[in-house]
């Protein structure tokens, strides 16, 4: 990469999208973009911020593509009807997608860290990412989700750290096969489940990024990373997790609260208790996952307990909206049915009636997943549980939108347990506030839709006395 090129980024707003253009503006780079939200003038403050970085914007008509040096940057799926698309080919313009831009910069650094997996990634490129930066490290870190710890007031969208140390954290995706573009100097799996692919697929994808690293950390507690670890040579393998006492980093002795989790990490014969600010049993498995991977960047189990101690979490990733009317309301990012089935029995180790509002994040995946998603909710949801869904989300194309949510809710309620389909979100939330009595927990999920954040701020306001 030369700094003779500059960068347009076709959907900047995006979760991928805009913690690169944020590292590379960082670099020194020359940065531009468009994005189909600031045209329909949503999350206007999340645009403010990257015009603050020296970030230009214009509006997705092709009107910011214009120097035969910029280089587009858009997802593989931006149909060539999409006028940036349209303006870049015109004037001949290199195009990139997200994933190739972001694996030259991963594999160009010295310590490239990878974090894979069908859940928890972007939680454990978090708990790394702060674990290295609290440890003085100074790493650069991309993640697809903001991080509470660097969080500032010049920083309110921070999902990316530039930094001038060795490490470049980064999640890398399995959905689209981009992961094999990446060749890890450290690699960590922490599971492997249906969501966008196969399992055939996934085993592949996922069986290759352990092989390509030199250093592969897996969770053997997952019956399919634990499968692909079995192929990786013992001298290059870490393994973590809560069953196997012989794991390199074993958890044990875990004590839920309502608001975080604490377990004893062993290695290598030292023993130290880890009390996360973070709840769940899934959370103290990515603590794990970032321990060991600490562990590979030659950090002692007590100072990075120590560290990990402190990590805030992640937007979005059952965050507390805030309590009114006796009712506690949750914003949370479960859109595939391991994520979702983590969140709900999070909660229901504790008592309390769930009122779960669900907005599948599109159509596609709505239909590759559908029996899976009408498994989790009829297993997690208790009978007094309430289930509501929306419209998937849907920003236009060519998606085949004959299969909808009334598919999910028929399913569950055949399963003996109580759900509605309301086509529209703001019906939605209108039916949340009927419903919402003392000591419920009101939890909204979804993926790629930052206005989700807002809907759930205006239920609480709806709540209020």
């Amino acid at each position: 990469m030369t700094n003779d090129k500059s960068y347009f980024f076709c959907g900047i707003g995006g979760s991928g999208m805009l913690p690169l253009a944020s590292i590379l503006r960082g670099r020194g780079f020359t940065v531009a973009g468009s994005d189909r939200a600031l045209d329909q003038g949503r999350t206007a403050d999340k645009f403010e911020w990257l015009r603050a970085q020296g970030i230009a914007l214009f509006s997705q008509d092709g009107s910011g593509l214009t120097d035969k040096n910029q280089i587009l940057v858009a997802s593989a799926a931006v149909e060539d009807t999409v006028p940036d698309v349209m303006a870049s080919q015109r004037l001949g313009l290199d195009r990139m997608t997200r994933p190739e831009l972001l694996a030259s910069l991963f594999n160009a650094a010295l310590r490239s860290i990878g974090v894979a997996g069908t859940s928890g990634k972007s939680t454990v490129t978090g708990m790394i990412g702060w674990i290295l930066f609290d440890c003085g490290l100074d790493p650069t870190v991309m993640n697809g989700a903001v991080m509470k710890n660097f969080i500032s007031d010049e920083t309110p969208f921070a999902s990316a750290l530039v930094g001038q140390g060795d490490a470049f954290v980064s999640e890398v995706d399995e959905s689209d096969g981009s992961i094999a573009l990446y060749e890890p100097d450290i690699a960590i799996l922490n599971n492997v489940s249906l969501d966008h692919m196969s399992m055939d697929e996934l085993r592949a994808l996922f069986g290759g990024f352990l092989q390509r690293a030199g250093r592969a950390i897996v969770n053997i507690d997952d019956a399919e990373s634990a499968r692909l670890a079995g192929g990786i040579a013992r001298d290059k393998l870490c393994t973590f997790g809560f069953s196997d006492p012989e794991a390199d980093i074993f958890g044990s002795n875990v004590l839920e609260e309502p608001l975080s989790v604490s377990f004893d990490a062993t290695e290598d014969g030292t023993t130290c208790r880890v009390a996360l600010a973070v709840p769940g049993r899934h959370n103290a498995a990515n603590a794990l996952a970032a321990l060991a991977a600490a562990r590979a960047c030659d950090i002692p189990l007590a100072k990075a307990a120590a560290s990990i101690g402190r990590f805030q979490g992640l937007r979005r990733r059952f965050e507390i909206v805030g309590t009114a009317g006796g009712a506690t309301i949750i914003d949370d990012f479960g859109h595939n049915p391991d994520k979702i089935a983590a969140t709900l029995q999070t909660l229901h180790a504790f008592p309390g009636r769930l009122l779960v509002f669900f907005q599948p994040h599109g159509f596609g995946p709505l239909r590759k997943m559908g029996p899976e998603l009408i498994e989790c909710f009829s297993h997690n949801l208790s009978k007094n549980d309430r289930l509501i869904l929306c419209d998937p989300l849907y920003f236009g194309g060519t998606t085949d939108r004959s299969k909808g949510s009334d598919m999910i809710v028929d399913g569950v309620v055949a399963a003996g347990k109580q759900a509605e389909h309301i086509p529209d979100r703001e019906a939605c939330g209108v039916r949340l506030v009927e419903l919402a009595q003392p000591g419920d927990r009101i939890l909204i999920m979804g993926a790629r839709d930052d206005t989700l954040s807002t809907f759930a701020a205006d239920i609480l306001e709806k709540l209020r006395p």
